[in-house]
């Protein structure tokens, strides 16, 4: 259980993101078509993945059109961003912005992969969403870096998820 904030109020996670230099657990995640990807469908690609509460608030927004603009620089690499946004909203979202380098995915059916990666909020206001972090990952899977962001209402860093990339 990690300890973070929201504007200062103390709130919990249901665990610990994995382990940099361990296998990532595998996920079932939803697309824009409604279909279930996991990790194999990203096989051979490395990975980012922008966890966060709701592509609907102000930081969620700012981080996945940051990556989205850095993640046309990238080679090999699939940037995945994970809500519990329902993946229409996510596809509205993305096309009103513009966004098309990045794959927003959704936690609607089940509450695995934020119970496995350790970013359930647990009580609090945002309770049973994701908190904000990032996850970088090998092409074979293996977590190169992560980031627990310690207040949710701030912005990742960038420039050390993107540095685990080069």
């Amino acid at each position: 259980m990690a300890a973070i904030t929201l504007k200062g109020s103390v709130t919990n996670t249901c665990g610990d993101l994995p382990p940099v230099g361990r296998a990532a657990p595998d996920f079932v995640l939803v697309n824009g078509k409604l279909s279930d990807v996991n990790l194999a469908s990203y096989t051979g690609k490395r990975k980012l993945l922008n966890i966060v509460p709701s592509l609907d608030t102000s930081t969620c927004a700012i981080s996945t059109r940051k990556f989205n603009k850095k993640a046309a620089l990238l080679k090999n690499t699939v940037v995945l961003v994970i809500s519990a946004d329902l993946p229409f909203a996510q596809v509205r979202f993305c096309q009103t912005e513009g966004i098309k380098n990045i794959v927003p995915l959704s936690t609607m059916r089940s509450g695995k992969f934020a119970e496995d990666y350790g970013v359930l909020i647990v009580d609090g206001r945002l309770r049973g969403l994701t908190c904000r972090a990032v996850v970088v990952m090998a092409e074979n899977d293996v977590v190169m870096y992560t980031q627990l962001v310690s207040e949710i209402a701030d912005e990742p860093d960038y420039d050390k998820a993107l540095a685990a990339l080069a």
